[in-house]
């Protein structure tokens, strides 16, 4: 097994075909929607929007700190702005993820403002998760392709090809 979690003994396109890529929080009952596949969408929609709120309670208490310091009205405002506008990006950039893949040097260079931001990617999450799970239409599209590609490489041919008719 490698050491990567939900990684399979054998690779895709080995023996048995491709494998589907697992998802957080779904594993990979997202193929066939089984295996508690409605329940688990339900269950990240309702989470998510939770730690949303939550999220937003915790937001609200470091406003009502930054007013308690009376650093004056453009600190305020900074940091109101800085939040929106983190969470706007984030929201985006989570969107985003979810219908292609994201480029791992963008993702590293954009870590601190999605942090800031993470309002906004728990709002993504909750409203992608109300329509499949998130991700589930690029690994669904990623996977039947990795098993056509399969099943093209194992079809086998028919007859003999050395009886084959040869055109004059």
């Amino acid at each position: 097994m490698s050491d990567e979690p939900g990684t399979p003994d054998t690779p895709a396109g080995s023996v048995g075909g491709p494998r589907p890529e697992p998802l957080r929080f779904f594993g990979t009952s997202w193929v066939n929607h089984d295996d508690g596949y409605t329940a688990r969408r339900i269950g990240v929609a309702v989470g998510s929007l939770a730690a949303a709120g939550v999220s937003c309670l915790v937001l609200r208490l470091a406003y009502e700190g930054v007013q308690l310091a009376d650093t004056g009205a453009f600190v305020t405002v900074l940091v109101v702005a800085m939040f929106a506008i983190c969470s706007a990006l984030a929201f985006r950039n989570t969107w985003e993820s979810f219908g292609k893949r994201p480029d791992p040097e963008r993702q590293a260079s954009l870590r601190g403002l999605l942090a800031i931001g993470f309002v906004g990617s728990l709002l993504a999450y909750f409203f992608r998760s109300l329509t499949e799970a998130p991700g589930e239409k690029l690994h669904r599209a990623e996977y039947d392709t990795a098993v056509r590609e399969h099943e093209h490489r194992t079809t086998r041919r028919s007859g003999d090809p050395s009886k084959k008719k040869r055109k004059r």
